[in-house]
């Protein structure tokens, strides 16, 4: 076999060797149809299982149907920055919560258009989520926080629809909350989740 030949064949040989480690990077992606517009997410499904898992659990089950974005939370001083909050209200359509991932278990952090699970203390996670409109930090992982430092789970991505996000992020709020942390950042009327699928 002459050189040149040879050395395409191990080149094809190389490629096709490599390719099932590059399908198992494959990562799940959810069509998320609102009121409002479409967001494309995908899912790190390759590091952060656990909750991954849960929010496929909802979407498979039809749960996010009918949940909302109910709250838009802004940064002082700086309102364009924050996140927005979705949520199943039916305490009988949820699920037990699940494990915590930390962002130090995971590697992911809290950056623009990064889907988050909220908690109260680690391991009570369900029904939510948020989206962000800018980097946070301050919700990653921190041992050198007071607290319990494990942040909240970071676990996926927008890659289409982040007009649609920063739509929802900027619309009215007032609204109080059972919560007083979230008062003033109600959205009202909230922003409805007609269907949430694989895509």
């Amino acid at each position: 076999m002459p050189y040149t030949t040879r050395r395409r064949f191990l080149v094809a040989a190389t490629a096709l060797a490599a390719a099932p480690a590059w399908a198992q990077t494959t990562r799940t992606r959810v069509r998320i149809e609102t009121d409002k517009g479409v967001i494309l997410v995908e899912l790190a499904d390759d590091k952060a299982p656990i909750t991954v898992a849960n929010f496929l659990r909802y979407v498979d089950s039809g749960r996010w149907q009918g949940a909302v974005f109910y709250r838009a939370s802004r940064a002082p001083g700086a309102p364009e920055d924050g996140f927005i909050q979705a949520g199943i209200k039916d305490s009988a359509k949820l699920f037990p919560p699940i494990a915590h991932e930390s962002t130090t278990q995971t590697g992911l952090k809290h950056l623009t258009g990064s889907l988050s699970m909220p908690r109260f203390a680690p391991g009570t996670a369900q029904g939510e989520f948020t989206i962000y409109t800018s980097d946070a930090p301050y919700m990653d992982a921190d041992p050198n926080l007071p607290g319990d430092n494990l942040g909240y789970a970071v676990f996926g991505q927008v890659v289409e629809g982040m007009d649609v996000v920063r739509a929802i992020h900027a619309l009215p709020t007032g609204g109080t909350s059972a919560n007083p942390i979230m008062n003033g950042e109600m959205l009202a009327p909230p922003v409805v989740i007609l269907s949430a699928r694989r895509a």
